[in-house]
């Protein structure tokens, strides 16, 4: 039972590390510049060849070869070899793509792969290790709360991954494109009486739609924009507001409009969310300062 498990598993090591390369070639090719292969074709070889041997040893590991078993404990003994070495160059954090594009040049690396000889070698003398079964509760239990450690570490990695991309699409400033809405520098002095700027620096009109659900969602948004002094905000529904929309070329919602205190388009595009809606007035200002300067 022992022999089943460690060599099944192992197996899936080896053969997930040769997956992971295939499945980001590109990196994994480059990532053997670590280990002094550099650019030419003698590293997309050491790549295909080095794949090949991980499925090859795999696959004959599956089917019970000892002599495979050892060849793959002297491999995972070479890896660890290897990246000692790649560390005492000073390569530490270097992609190694051992197990996907992420991999790094690591101590954790060397104990991996030295763990992994380890289990290799130990693999053709298993089946002579007699385990109980109060033993095997416990492996069982501390496979399974290995398995809550790194599904935990799993999300929080997730939950990071999704914070960052958050962050960045709310750097992204609005979608300013030529032809949708008026042009950059014309007067829309109408649409400036309509917002009644009353002193303020800024008109900023913002055209919605009743059926928009983004645009329900950024309501409080806007009020929020709308709470600042030097900004008059004016929200224009695209129903009751059909002739300006019309007049404006307005291309759909959520779309906003800057003014300056004459009526002079500065700055508009579509926004998403709060931080591209106040893109179209800090653009605005920017423009202002530069004609001024």
């Amino acid at each position: 039972m022992l022999e089943i498990v460690l060599r099944f598993g192992l197996c899936i090591a080896l053969a997930g590390a040769a997956l992971a390369k295939l499945a980001a070639p590109r990196a994994s090719i480059d990532a053997l510049s670590t280990f002094g292969f550099r650019e030419s074709p003698a590293r997309p070889i050491a790549w295909v060849t080095l794949i090949a041997i991980e499925l090859a040893l795999a696959l004959a590991v599956a089917l019970g070869s000892d002599v495979a078993a050892y060849a793959a404990a002297a491999l995972m003994a070479m890896f660890a070899a290897l990246t000692i070495g790649a560390l005492l160059r000073g390569q530490a954090g270097a992609p190694c793509a051992c197990f996907g594009p992420r991999s790094r040049v690591s101590w954790l690396g060397v104990l991996r792969n030295a763990l992994l000889a380890a289990g290799f070698a130990l693999l053709p003398s298993s089946d002579s290790i007699s385990i109980g079964t109060d033993a095997w509760m416990w492996i069982l239990i501390g496979v399974a709360l290995a398995g809550c450690v790194g599904l935990t570490i799993a999300v929080l990695a997730l939950a990071r991954e999704v914070g960052m991309l958050r962050l960045q699409l709310g750097t992204q400033g609005a979608l300013e494109v030529r032809g949708e809405g008026p042009d950059i520098g014309s007067t829309a002095p109408g649409l400036s009486a309509r917002i009644s700027q009353n002193g303020a620096d800024y008109g900023l009109a913002v055209f919605t739609s009743e059926g928009c659900g983004i645009c329900q969602t950024l309501a409080p948004a806007i009020e929020n924009v709308a709470q600042d002094p030097r900004v008059a905000v004016g929200v224009f529904d695209e129903v009751v507001e059909e002739e300006l929309w019309r007049n404006l070329e307005i291309p759909g919602s959520p779309f906003a409009l800057a003014l300056d205190r004459e009526g002079t388009v500065l700055a508009k595009g579509t926004f998403n969310n709060l931080a591209q809606l106040e893109s179209v007035l800090a653009t605005a200002a920017r423009r202002e300062q530069a004609a001024s300067a």
